[in-house]
């Protein structure tokens, strides 16, 4: 499979190559991001013919968006190739005197930045809310049209008791601003980018989704996600796979697994899928990144990387042959 092959990601025609590129390591996530090594990283994958790129205000509390941006507009030849989707539902805010901030508590989700900018994060849904998140991230990248805008982490899971109040500032509004921004032309679509299944699957009754980006739900150690992707592909709503080495597990890295220490169970699970897949001559990586490309509602696979090694080994993975054998007997050994 080829990086660069592109594939459709909205009804109207939109392209993304089958592999992208995630900027949250830029943020900081669990360890420092030195800027000389991201933009190696963003090199390397721009090299490697990835054109696709997701970030959010979230990484690194807008500074992952100013890299991305940075590269994309002084760096990246032709620029125009380049595919961007960024992320609304949190504004970042200074506090100052007279302006207090109230700070949600941390979701499950969130490691926290290393080397993030000085902002806090404030959960906004809201029409109002989701407008002024896209003009910031306009400012962050650069650009003044962006090509997908995903509404980040809404969901229970995420929010608990507060789902509720968050939910219905989407359905009243938050929905209504996305719609307009498309049809304003400065987004070519929309959808949400969150962690959890459900709350994508009452979302595509509410809203025309184009797309949306599932992170770490259908992958080698979590097939949560599979009845959402069927729905998914029967209501046309493309599928971007996030988290497919489940925050590092399965790329033989870090021992996290989605966003915390792996428990004993499930390193115990990974040993046994690296064991068959070195039967097969197949790193495990390459297994773990190509596997959520064999749903047929799947569109691309986004990995993050921090530096130009990490996204050419990712780069080497997709690219593996991987024979139909492997899958067979990933299958009959329940894994």
């Amino acid at each position: 499979m080829q990086v660069a092959m592109r594939r459709k990601i909205t009804r109207h025609g939109l392209e993304v190559t089958a592999l992208g590129l995630g900027c949250a390591a830029f943020g900081g996530l669990y360890r420092d991001a030195p800027l000389a090594d991201a933009r190696a990283a963003l090199q390397a994958a721009w090299d490697r013919g990835i054109r696709y790129f997701d970030a959010a205000p979230m990484y690194g509390l807008g500074r992952a968006e100013h890299i991305l941006g940075d590269f994309l507009r002084e760096v990246a030849s032709p620029a125009s190739e380049a595919v961007v989707s960024t992320k609304v539902g949190r504004l970042m805010v200074a506090p100052r005197p007279g302006r207090p901030v109230t700070v949600a508590p941390r979701n499950p989700f969130d490691s926290g930045w290393v080397n993030g900018l000085n902002f806090v994060e404030v959960f906004d849904y809201s029409h109002d809310g989701i407008m002024r998140s896209f003009d910031d991230s306009q400012q962050r990248l650069g650009r003044p049209e962006i090509d997908l805008i995903f509404l980040h982490d809404i969901g229970r899971v995420t929010h608990g008791a507060r789902h509720e109040s968050h939910w219905q500032d989407l359905k009243s509004g938050g929905f209504r601003a996305l719609e307009e921004l498309r049809s304003a032309g400065v987004i070519k679509g929309f959808g949400l980018g969150v962690n959890e299944t459900a709350v994508i699957d009452a979302a595509m009754d509410q809203a025309d989704l184009d797309c949306c980006l599932l992170a770490g739900r259908y992958s080698l150690l979590d097939r949560e996600g599979a009845a959402l992707l069927d729905k998914a592909a029967r209501r046309g709503v493309a599928i971007v796979a996030g988290g497919v080495f489940n925050s590092g597990i399965l790329a033989g890295g870090d021992a996290k697994f989605n966003y915390a220490d792996a428990p004993p169970d499930v390193v115990q699970r990974v040993q046994r899928l690296q064991s068959i897949c070195a039967s097969h001559g197949v790193p495990l990586g390459a297994a773990a990144i190509q596997f959520p490309l064999r749903h047929p509602g799947v569109t691309s696979v986004v990995v993050g990387a921090r530096t130009a090694r990490t996204i050419n080994t990712s780069a080497d993975w997709f690219e593996t042959q991987v024979p139909d054998a492997l899958w067979a007997d990933l299958e009959d050994a329940g894994l």
